[in-house]
């Protein structure tokens, strides 16, 4: 197995996966949040994923229903899961580049960038865009 990176950025669809349990993680995906439960790792939630997280799981279709803002102060109670906040930055590089016409995309995506740092993510177009290391 790939070597499990000292810090990264997560995607919204690693964190459903993670919170919920799912058996769909990577390996080095389930390694990282491993390594940040054992407070061994950093893991940085971008604003962008807070916000898609909950539009994701506020939606009418949706199995799950949770409290948004419970869901994210037990996560945030572990010190190894870092928010980041959005910035302006973020956004005017989302604007300039992103992997495709998904707007959270952009913007997670951008995060990354502004950390230099890699993206756990099993998205396609982030993987193939090619502009952020991506780990799953």
């Amino acid at each position: 197995m790939a070597r499990v990176p000292d810090a990264a950025v997560c995607d919204t669809n690693a964190l459903l996966y993670y919170g919920f349990g799912s058996r769909r993680l990577g390996k080095v995906a389930a390694a990282l949040f491993d390594a940040c439960d054992a407070q061994d790792t950093i893991i940085y939630v971008p604003a962008a994923v807070i916000l898609e997280f909950g539009l994701v799981l506020g939606g009418r279709r949706s199995p799950v229903r949770v409290r948004l803002r419970g869901f994210f102060e037990d996560l945030f109670a572990n010190p190894a899961f870092q928010p980041f906040d959005l910035t302006p930055e973020q956004v005017y590089l989302a604007d300039e580049e992103r992997p495709n016409n998904d707007p959270f995309d952009g913007l997670i995506c951008a995060a990354a960038r502004r950390l230099g740092l890699p993206l756990i993510t099993c998205d396609t177009d982030i993987a193939d865009w090619g502009r952020v290391r991506v780990v799953w």
